[in-house]
């Protein structure tokens, strides 16, 4: 083979639902001619942009996560938004006609940013 080299070490739970996690220590290549101070890296995965993240309700009540990088988390994350953040700024909550989503500064709206985000479970729960 010709360098780079790529050895992959993977690991799965095999159920969506059930997070797995797992740590690789004293990985050594013998036989090879892979140097002891060799470069572990991810293969394919991505970065997102550090932006805030906000939900908007009506198009104009807007609620940012309090989560400064939570762009930037590789694991699913639970966000709840108190319903009364919203009808603070005079949301009625009987009456919501748009949702949105997004990332950057709802006020100041740039183009650009990359990343991937993976957005389920969106939910109103009565308290």
């Amino acid at each position: 083979m010709s360098n780079p080299i790529y050895i992959g070490l993977a690991v799965t739970s095999h159920d969506p639902l059930i997070p797995c996690e797992a740590v690789f220590s004293n990985v050594s290549f013998p036989n090879t001619t892979v140097s002891p101070d060799w470069n572990a890296t991810d293969i394919g995965l991505t970065t997102n942009d550090n932006e805030p993240m906000y939900v908007v309700l009506n198009g104009n009540a807007v609620v940012y996560n309090d989560d400064p990088n939570a762009a930037l988390t590789t694991h699913w994350t639970e966000w709840n938004i108190p319903l009364q953040r919203f009808s603070d700024q005079g949301v009625d909550l009987t009456n919501i006609n748009s949702l949105g989503i997004g990332l950057g500064n709802r006020d100041n709206s740039q183009p650009g940013g990359k990343g991937i985000m993976y957005i389920d479970d969106v939910r109103l729960y009565r308290p």
